[in-house]
């Protein structure tokens, strides 16, 4: 067959394919086919919060142009063309963030996690840390040109370095370039995290003896993660980087650093999320973003920086927190697939101060650490690089977000730069638009959240205030949190009255009639710690039994909109004459059209209220306090 042929084939096939997806949308919409455009498919398509249009579907007419090999500029496929497939990604855990931590135990903790799959390190130093004076006996044991080590010492890292530089000119190490270290200075970045770091003048200090050194030392971290804890979308989290990296190269090059050697003391910390596809778009963007800088600086091939993915502080939930495996599992298979040098998993509690109760950290920690290992020695990710090339979806996604990413890294230029976008509170304000945005699909339930705004638990025990206490931080801003401060309140409820709030069901007609909204109503009291009773089918006359046996005083009528329309007026007067306070129906107001009085029921449940607002409202009322 000829090309022609072939392609005419192709688009034979695609109007097929349209046709057929006109009949089902007309169907679905009881519409005509003829009112349907031309390409019904795109009546799917949904948006990102970075305006990102996602098609149902991708074909053969999305195929873009192959990209350049992984290790090669704009470093698309990946940094590293010589990566070890048999080891994949490096698995990156965290140790020593409690103050004090004794450092023979600490040196016992590292080197078991190493020995058990851990393949890079990152260990918090300093007030919040261990002391940098016990460093040496702390990495006793650890071969630094194996496990690459990375330092979280903020406003103590020059003491921090001068210990790590310490430790490696004690140490006998016979390939010195094959040491990689991290000292992860984040001074643009640390105070809109709530954190404190050192000042630009100490940050270059810093970066002049790490250059010095003929081991491979990186000075900072363009940490993301800070944007993307505040609310950022993806292609926001990468401009806001990208920018906040230029700064400091324009900071090191003022200072008589070479182009080329600033950029090789750059590294890059980015959230990895649920959204796998997202994910993976995400570090396959950025590392091309970054490629343009150094490019337009004049030293393209120094374009590589490294990435260091963290599993999203924002997405953990604090209620059924196990479910954070799955969203975690999800996240690390997205970033090791992105092409993400190394990866760090937090645990599944770690949206819990102190953790979940009953749960060791020891465990916590090993099943963050086992979740990559799954991944990589079990399904074998790390054996391909960027498995997702060629993929029509992930390129055009990928190319997608790095556009949206250039248009913002544009705005912060056009306004000066980012530390004057930070000044002037543009950067932020930029940010708090799509975290309201996004705080109002949850709230509306758009966006489903398990375990939190759908299919929560309220059988799980109640939180204590000392876990819960990460609920109000600036710094991250969890997509949960509205709900959770709901169910909070319950909480408090539970423990003064040794019941939950109660709200009454009045389910009207068969199991069959009711169930679907039934279901619906428990389902969305119980995203707020309210508890729905559920008599069972109940007929006008037994409901004023169903409210004297269950003493509630608001009561929510469950069936179909046929049977509203013979009964619902009369079960609301039935639910006011029994004492009940406050009726609510499930089902859209339009049922209740030219009805008003006593008998129109006081609010109406449907899958497009604010839930967070009626159920603030409806705790209220049932005497549940802030």
């Amino acid at each position: 067959m000829s090309i022609a042929s072939h392609e005419d084939a192709a688009r034979s096939a695609h109007a097929a394919w349209q046709k057929a997806v006109a009949g089902v949308l007309a169907k679905s919409r009881r519409v005509d086919v003829a009112d349907l455009p031309d390409d019904p498919e795109h009546l799917l398509d949904s948006t990102t919060y970075d305006g990102i249009t996602v098609s149902p579907l991708y074909t053969a007419f999305d195929e873009r142009p192959e990209g350049p090999l992984p290790g090669q500029f704009p470093f698309l496929r990946g940094r590293d063309p010589h990566r070890d497939v048999n080891a994949g990604w490096k698995v990156c855990t965290r140790h020593g963030s409690s103050a004090g931590d004794d450092a023979p135990a600490l040196n016992t903790q590292i080197l078991d996690s190493l020995s058990n799959g851990t393949s890079a390190l990152w260990l918090t130093v300093g007030s919040r840390g261990v002391d940098p004076t016990a460093l040496a006996d702390v990495l006793s044991g650890v071969y630094l040109e194996l496990a690459p080590l990375t330092i979280d010492a903020r406003e103590d890292v020059s003491a921090a370095a001068a210990a790590v530089f310490g430790v490696l000119d004690s140490a006998d190490i016979d390939d010195r370039a094959a040491v990689d270290i991290r000292l992860g200075v984040s001074t643009l970045t640390t105070g809109l995290g709530g954190t404190e770091s050192i000042e630009m003048a100490e940050t270059l200090e810093l970066v002049h003896r790490s250059i010095a050194r003929t081991e491979s030392v990186r000075t900072i971290t363009v940490d993301g993660t800070v944007f993307h804890n505040l609310g950022a979308a993806d292609a926001q989290e990468l401009g806001a980087a990208i920018a906040a990296g230029l700064e400091y190269l324009r900071s090191m090059t003022d200072s008589g650093i070479g182009i080329s050697d600033a950029l090789r003391q750059v590294e890059f910390r980015f959230s990895a999320t649920d959204d796998q596809f997202q994910t993976i778009a995400k570090f396959r963007a950025a590392r091309t973003l970054w490629a343009r800088i150094a490019q337009v600086c004049g030293a393209p091939d120094a374009g590589d920086a490294p990435q260091h993915a963290v599993t999203s502080e924002a997405m953990m939930s604090q209620r059924d927190p196990w479910v954070n495996m799955l969203r975690t599992t999800l996240a690390s298979f997205g970033a090791g697939v992105g092409g993400a040098d190394s990866v760090t998993v937090l645990p599944f509690d770690a949206a819990l101060d102190g953790g979940a109760a009953g749960v060791s950290k020891t465990f916590a920690a090993r099943i963050a650490r086992n979740t990559q290992l799954l991944l990589l020695e079990e399904a074998h990710l790390g054996r391909v690089l960027d498995p997702g090339a060629g993929s029509w979806y992930i390129e055009e996604l990928t190319a997608a977000v790095a556009a949206k990413a250039w248009e913002f890294f544009q705005t912060i230029e056009a306004s000066g730069g980012f530390r004057a976008a930070v000044d002037d509170g543009s950067l932020v304000a930029a940010i708090e638009k799509t975290r309201a945005e996004r705080d109002s699909d949850i709230a509306h339930r758009v966006t489903p959240l398990t375990g939190v705004n759908e299919f929560p638990n309220l059988a799980e025990a109640p939180l204590s205030p000392e876990q819960t206490a990460q609920q109000g931080s600036a710094a991250v801003y969890r997509y949960g949190r509205a709900f959770e401060a709901l169910r909070d309140r319950s909480d408090a409820f539970l423990a003064e009255h040794d019941s939950r709030p109660t709200v009454l069901l009045v389910p009207l007609g068969s199991v069959a009639e009711h169930n679907v909204r039934t279901t619906f109503a428990s389902n969305l009291l119980a995203s707020g710690g309210i508890e729905a009773v559920n008599p069972g089918p109940l007929t006008v006359d037994g409901i004023a039994a169903a409210v004297e046996a269950s003493s509630a005083s608001t009561a929510v009528v469950c069936g179909t909109d046929k049977r509203y329309a013979d009964e619902a007026a009369t079960a609301v007067d039935a639910l006011r004459a029994a004492g009940v306070t406050q009726v609510l129906l499930a089902g859209p107001e339009k049922i209740f059209a030219g009805i008003d009085g006593a008998s129109r029921p006081d609010g109406f449940l449907t899958a497009k209220v604010d839930a967070v607002a009626v159920l603030t409202e409806l705790l209220d009322t049932l005497g549940a306090s802030k």
